[in-house]
């Protein structure tokens, strides 16, 4: 098939309902003027063949390329039905082919040319017959008012297409919206379970190396204190499995299911420090204040923070001691671990374990504050505000403290 010339655009294809639209239009057009000719002619009428035919074929074959070309095809309408009339042909139905088009214009937001084709019809045919015979058609009023009625409704359906477009596009926005919320909350969720897996391997695994460790280098000299480490090992790893089971749980889950076990707080400390102790590290632990009932997450982030702390006394720091203290203030609770390491030279490079516990602090308001002491070691400092305190100085005790190693 050759292709087009160059600079001169195809002819677009007519769509389907345009041919059938307009076969519709050539039947009732051609058959009306072919009707009133045979069953009612008039004595003023003139024949219609063949340009009175030819004309109803101009009104109506535009209506082929409405959709492709609706202000050229409405306008060669227009003007061919216009023309029809005043030249005395019989009072067919061509004026349909009109109709259509100027519904067409409006409906498709072709307003301002729609409205003026369609008044500029009426002011033509009109004032062409004042000016040849003096007087109006009595049905003139009427036509005014089809006209208005044609167009409005054209209105009114082009702006309710346009609102069901802005409504669909409005939910599609909503429910990608809400997509992204859930996208967004999986992703938190993922964050919060990779912090739970590491704070949890990480202490315990460490416990388990120290552990395992120890156990080698006394098997044969004394078998009572690798007894001692390898029982250690055994409830470490009992724990860790438990722990990981959970936390696998809820990744299987397809509903959300209460947990089996409460969230980890303050309360468990205790026995951070006594598997630390069997790593070969002395803790004390010191709590300051009377002990008021903390928010879930405030108590889960103290925990987890001393968890990791104490984590990284045993992989790190070398140190022989160490100590946790847990100061309940009215406004905030204030963790800190120290140990007599040999610390780190200049500020700490951030790694997984300060980074989690700073992010941690910060999903409930507080901050983390780690690095090296004066004279050796190293500290961890936690500040979790309460009742919507924000955060602000540490204590004169602790801070003093930490200062002075």
């Amino acid at each position: 098939m050759p292709a087009p010339p160059r600079g001169r655009a195809p002819v677009p294809r007519p769509t389907r309902t345009d041919v059938r639209l307009t076969a519709a239009l050539l039947l009732v057009s051609l058959g009306s003027t072919f009707a009133v000719t045979l069953v009612d002619p008039a004595p003023n009428h003139r024949d219609p063949l063949p340009w009175g035919y030819a004309l109803v074929l101009a009104a109506c074959l535009p209506v082929l390329w409405r959709s492709a070309l609706p202000r050229t095809a409405s306008l060669v309408t227009v003007v061919a039905a216009t023309v029809y009339y005043p030249l005395g042909y019989p009072d067919g139905l061509v004026m349909v082919c009109t109709a259509v088009m100027l519904y067409t214009l409006v409906r498709g937001g072709y307003r301002r040319f729609g409205w003026a084709l369609g008044i500029g019809q009426f002011a033509a045919v009109n004032g062409y017959e004042l000016a040849v015979t003096g007087a109006s058609r009595p049905e003139a009023v009427g036509l005014v008012a089809w006209v208005l009625v044609l167009l409005c409704s054209a209105e009114v359906v082009r702006w309710r297409r346009e609102y069901m477009r802005v409504e669909h596009a409005r939910e599609a926005e909503s429910a990608r919206t809400r997509e992204e919320e859930l996208a967004r909350r999986a992703s938190e969720e993922r964050v919060r379970l990779a912090r739970d897996v590491h704070d949890t391997v990480a202490h315990n695994i460490s416990l388990i190396h120290v552990q395992a460790g120890t156990a080698l280098y006394l098997l044969e000299t004394e078998p009572g204190r690798a007894a001692e480490a390898l029982a250690t090992i055994k409830r470490t790893s009992k724990d860790t499995l438990t722990e990981l089971r959970g936390i696998l749980d809820v990744l299987r889950a397809v509903d959300e299911a209460p947990p089996r076990s409460p969230v980890p707080g303050l309360d468990r400390v205790e026995a951070l420090a006594e598997g630390t102790r069997g790593a070969g590290v002395d803790v004390t632990v010191e709590v300051a204040g009377p002990s008021p009932r903390l928010p879930v997450s405030t108590g889960s982030a103290a925990y987890r923070t001393v968890q990791e702390a104490l984590t990284n006394v045993v992989r790190h720091s070398g140190a022989a001691a160490a100590r946790v203290r847990i100061e309940h203030g009215a406004s905030a609770l204030v963790v800190e671990v120290t140990d007599d390491g040999r610390g780190t030279a200049g500020p700490p490079v951030p790694g997984n374990g300060i980074t989690g516990m700073r992010e941690r602090a910060a999903l409930v308001g507080g901050t983390v504050d780690a690095g090296p002491l004066q004279g050796g070691g190293f500290r961890v400092r936690a500040r979790f505000p309460l009742d919507g305190a924000g955060p602000d100085t540490a204590s004169p005790s602790a801070s003093d403290e930490s200062r002075t190693g």
